[in-house]
């Protein structure tokens, strides 16, 4: 049976009549209530127990599901397969249907079928959930009809069911990256890359690469590639390709290979300048403090997320007036209260080393920095100058700290540690004075303590609130 196909795909003619998807997320779910609205016979199947929220949605609109194991022949009889990016290549069941010849796709690809909109999308190790709010709140505030999916927001399949909107800004992870295809971005935005998620790559760093790259490969001479210039990784690989895009790179290092470049765009004396010269637009420039995100990180994506507006053409006086009222997600260099005047940081989605790096190059002040958890083989080569540059104390919040404590000792003047995130909250207060940053910035996964990141986060915010109460700091 023929499907409706997104003007932006290849003329590929789809017959299949009944889908699986793998996976019943908020992305599995909403793929199925988008294949069941295409008039596909659809089936999900979750290997886990599904939440009462997505029972719920797949039961009120009559889509068959099973949870709590795979069964091989219904799955393995469908025309295609759409699958979570959480479920990895090797697993048993991946294997299978790609023994049998099944296309195995990302909710991604699925729904970029269905739409009409321009998809601006944007992936990197680091960054890219606070430039995809960023990039998003600048355009919904100039009063484009825009609409946030991808890994932030509501699933990008349930919501091009009735494709309202004119544009998409897109979190797109090297998960989903992996399994789309013809899915193609008017816009590409690639932060950075460096080493993480190896374990799904067969632990080859080109291969991890090669999964980004995959934003890129169905734009044409008349799209964007937004990229961070100074990523070794990234300029390698441009080195090695001919791509076709506009190219658009980010610089705050001036590489002798962009000198002279009209569209170089940059950070330099504390100023971001976005150059973007086709339809003759001058360059906009913003001082570092006029952004409601701080550090050199921050103006990269910044720069990118004003970047897509230059491209959309919108005033820069409703681009400034945006910046003004952007809040980013929560966890990420979040303050989360003043004791005493020091000021207390929550960046509890630091999981990685290379997080770390970025948080501690936002700060000027001394900082009291609390690390630990489940450590991920980090090397804390890549931090160990900025620690010593910037800290004078270190919390470690975590089960077994020795790896921390052995690195850091000699480097740090004062280490403590903690299994209690209050006691890691006063000692913190402890031995900062004021005008410090207490940082929570763990470079690890929190599952020995907390549930999630999350909640590491939350649990922090709200011992730092109870130590204010306890300190006449809150009305």
């Amino acid at each position: 049976m023929s499907k409706e196909l997104n003007p932006h795909t290849s003329n590929i003619e789809h017959r299949i009549s009944n889908i699986v998807i793998l996976g019943g997320g908020e992305s599995g779910v909403g793929a199925a209530l988008l294949g069941k609205a295409k008039g596909f016979a659809v089936f999900l199947s979750d290997k886990g127990k599904l939440s009462d929220k997505y029972r719920r949605v797949l039961e009120d609109n009559e889509i068959e599901f099973e949870e709590e194991g795979h069964t091989e022949d219904r799955i393995l009889a469908a025309g295609e397969v759409i699958k979570s990016p959480g479920i990895p290549d090797k697993a048993d069941i991946i294997q299978k249907i790609k023994t049998k010849g099944i296309p195995v796709i990302s909710e991604i690809e699925f729904a970029a079928r269905y739409t009409k909109a321009k998809l601006i999308a944007i992936t990197g190790s680091n960054g890219k959930t606070t430039t995809t709010l960023l990039t998003y709140h600048l355009l919904k505030s100039a009063g484009l009809h825009v609409a946030l999916a991808g890994n932030v927001g509501e699933s990008f399949a349930k919501q091009v069911i009735e494709d309202t909107f004119d544009y998409f800004v897109l979190e797109i992870s090297s998960f989903q990256l992996d399994n789309s295809y013809q899915f193609h971005p008017h816009i590409a935005i690639l932060l950075n890359i460096t080493p993480d998620h190896l374990d799904r790559y067969e632990y080859t760093f080109q291969k991890y690469i090669d999964s980004k790259f995959r934003i890129i490969q169905q734009q044409t001479a008349h799209d964007f590639f937004i990229y961070y210039a100074d990523d070794k990784a990234i300029t390698a690989e441009l080195d090695k390709h001919n791509f076709i895009p506009i190219k658009l790179p980010i610089t705050t290092q001036f590489p002798d290979h962009l000198i002279g470049k009209p569209d170089i765009s940059y950070l330099k004396d504390d100023t971001l300048t976005v150059n973007f010269h086709y339809g003759h637009q001058e360059p906009m420039r913003i001082r570092m403090e006029e952004l409601p995100i701080q550090g050199k990180h921050n103006a990269i994506n910044a720069i990118a997320a004003i970047l897509v507006t230059r491209i959309l053409r919108i005033e820069e006086e409703k681009v400034k007036a945006g910046l003004k009222t952007f809040k980013n997600a929560p966890h990420r260099l979040e303050p989360a209260g003043e004791v005493n005047g020091v000021k207390f940081v929550n960046d509890s989605k630091a999981t990685n080393v290379d997080s770390v790096f970025y948080a501690l190059g936002s700060f000027k002040q001394p900082l009291v920095w609390i690390a630990g958890g489940l450590d991920k083989g980090n090397d804390y080569n890549q931090i160990q100058d900025l620690v010593k540059e910037k800290v004078k104390a270190l919390v470690c919040l975590g089960k077994d700290n020795s790896k921390l404590k052995a690195y850091f000792k000699g480097i740090v003047p004062e280490i403590r540690e903690t299994q209690d995130v209050r006691e890691a909250i006063k000692l913190g207060l402890s031995l900062a004075q004021p005008g410090d940053v207490v940082l929570l910035s763990p470079a690890c996964a929190s599952f020995d303590l907390f549930r999630n990141y999350e909640d590491r986060g939350q649990q922090f915010k709200a011992a730092v609130q109870q130590l204010m109460q306890e300190n006449g700091e809150l009305e």
